[in-house]
């Protein structure tokens, strides 16, 4: 299993008054001021970025939710969503399209139609749990995406785990698994809050992080996470 990645601070990151790139501009995120959402980004995918054109027909992973409603607004093309086995491909004239807590679901860009760039609004309910959607785990996993997918790395189980967990989201079982839905967040919680943090793993980090203050707070939530925001904060 790969080490996880080194908490380092770079020259310059994120911060909550510019965009997030990924990618290398196939993905823009910008930050959406809304007073009644845990997060609201405007999302930016050019399609006919080399990047996304070798992603080809690749869908991100089922996961779920279990405490925050999420919700898609496309402005401008075209956007797939699945959720409980259902797609359905989002346009503008869909509106404000909610996908409950703990449905199943992942979004993905529609097969090449010969359209640009697909824009649409993202965002999600308020929640008054401590590892939520927001826009600290968004900034970081578009982060270790980035860095995987621009420097041929592997994706590591433990590294995914902890940043899912720490936003509150969790990988989707086979609908076969006995009471699947909480077996994952026990799995998350045990490997990737539990296990990865005692072998060095974070939920976030500073070189990804739009409000590294906010992160923080976060991770001292957790006894096994709260050692990394108090080196971090000797930095």
């Amino acid at each position: 299993m790969a080490s996880p990645p080194l908490a380092t601070s770079p020259p310059s990151r994120p911060d909550k008054d510019h965009p997030v790139i990924a990618f290398e501009g196939a993905i823009t995120t910008r930050v959406i001021s809304h007073p009644q959402r845990a997060f609201c980004f405007e999302v930016l995918f050019q399609l006919k970025h080399p990047h996304l054109v070798r992603l080809g027909s690749q869908k991100p992973p089922l996961h779920f939710h279990p405490y925050q409603d999420e919700y898609m607004h496309v402005l401008e093309g075209r956007l797939c969503v699945e959720v409980d086995g259902v797609e359905t491909v989002l346009t503008p004239d869909h509106g404000e399209y909610t996908v409950k807590a703990w449905s199943h679901h992942r979004l993905y860009p529609p097969p090449d139609d010969g359209a640009e760039v697909c824009r649409f609004i993202l965002s999600g309910a308020e929640t008054t749990e401590a590892f939520r959607l927001d826009n600290v785990f968004f900034s970081n996993w578009y982060g270790y995406q980035d860095d995987v997918f621009l420097n041929g790395k592997q994706f590591d189980l433990l590294q995914i785990l902890s940043m899912f967990d720490a936003g509150s989201s969790y990988l989707s079982w086979p609908w076969w698994v006995p009471f699947g839905r909480y077996a994952s967040i026990a799995f998350s919680i045990v490997l990737g809050r539990w296990i990865g943090s005692l072998l060095g793993y974070q939920p976030f980090y500073r070189k990804w992080s739009v409000d590294w203050e906010s992160a923080c707070e976060r991770m001292q939530q957790s006894r096994f996470q709260r050692r990394f925001a108090k080196a971090s904060k000797e930095d």
